[in-house]
């Protein structure tokens, strides 16, 4: 998924000056954005307040929309480089197609994860027809600078492992939970993970305490470590913790994001991740002008272009505002 916001604003995150190194309870509102035609997301990362989470750092929560008269998804060939793509949902379904020549239809709790290594362009849409309702997730994982220079990849896995409990089904999207696995290529210690709760269940789960963790509210409500979280806000949980307490006031469904503290400094601007702003610029350059990052075939429209870099040089930020 794209960031569409015409004024992209360049930001250098990551490091662990800012690792808050205990549990912490630190609530986070969502920024309303534009995407495409139709749909509107809640952007969670990056946060007026915070960053990253381990090297997660920009998370979109959607829906559930009715797009049963609307074109719904409608995102445009577009480049990334330096991150990993995570597409999940949970009503709808989107149609991926890149550079690489890769062509999935995406459906809920099935993990769409393109790595973008070096550079990859893709489009995301609505098939047509499409079902009624839209829902889900898009996230990006930062790469370390050991494979953020690799060949372009995209995945498509429909089996994911779980881990179970009574009142709870915890699906492991990246990384792993527990014991339990993804399929999914990682290149950072990582979790990733979709809870689903019964309403009236209580659960406690295990935790690396070497990990910073945040909770993302998906639907129901749900009280992480006795703080209620609704859908489309996000709870950061710090560092330190060995398990985490969940009850589930109604039917109810999360997302768990988690990892190591990410040691480097990224620059983020637009879709692009790299380390200064010299390589930022020249990203753009390439893109601007149809080299590198290669063609999305089958698309019916324009590219998206890229907004203007700002005329101000980068400034550190760290991992918070």
């Amino acid at each position: 998924m794209s960031n569409l916001d015409r004024q992209a604003v360049p930001s250098r995150c990551g490091g662990r000056g800012f690792v808050v190194a205990e549990p912490v309870r630190e609530l986070l509102s969502p920024r309303r954005v534009p995407l495409g035609e139709s749909t509107e997301v809640r952007r969670l990362l990056p946060n007026l307040g915070r960053r990253m989470v381990g090297a997660w750092a920009f998370v979109d929560h959607y829906g559930p929309d009715d797009i049963a008269g609307e074109p719904g998804m409608q995102v445009p060939p577009h480049p990334h480089m330096g991150l990993q793509t995570v597409s999940w949902l949970h009503e709808g379904e989107v149609l991926h197609r890149d550079s690489t020549g890769s062509l999935a239809a995406i459906r809920p709790r099935e993990l769409g994860l393109m790595t973008s290594g070096r550079a990859i362009s893709h489009s995301e849409e609505s098939p047509v027809p499409h079902p009624r309702f839209l829902h889900g997730a898009q996230l990006w994982v930062a790469l370390p600078d050991s494979a953020r220079h690799t060949e372009p990849r995209f995945e498509h896995h429909t089996d994911l492992p779980a881990v179970t409990a009574p009142g709870i089904t915890a699906t492991v999207i990246l990384g792993a939970l527990d014991g339990a696995v993804s399929p999914g290529a990682v290149h950072t210690p990582l979790t990733g993970a979709d809870l689903t709760l019964t309403g009236g269940a209580e659960a406690r789960l295990p935790l690396d305490p070497d990990f910073e963790y945040a909770v993302l509210a998906m639907s129901g409500e749900t009280h992480v470590d006795s703080v209620p979280v609704l859908p489309g806000s996000m709870l950061y949980l710090g560092c330190g913790r060995t398990e985490l307490p969940l009850r589930a006031e109604s039917d109810a469904s999360v997302m768990l994001l988690g990892g190591e503290p990410f040691d480097e400094e990224i620059v983020m601007w637009w879709n692009l991740v790299g380390r200064t702003h010299d390589e930022i610029a020249e990203a753009r350059e390439a893109w601007m002008t149809g080299t590198r990052f290669g063609e999305v075939k089958g698309y019916a429209g324009d590219r998206l272009p890229a907004p203007e870099l700002p005329a101000t040089p980068l400034k550190p930020r760290g991992r918070v505002r």
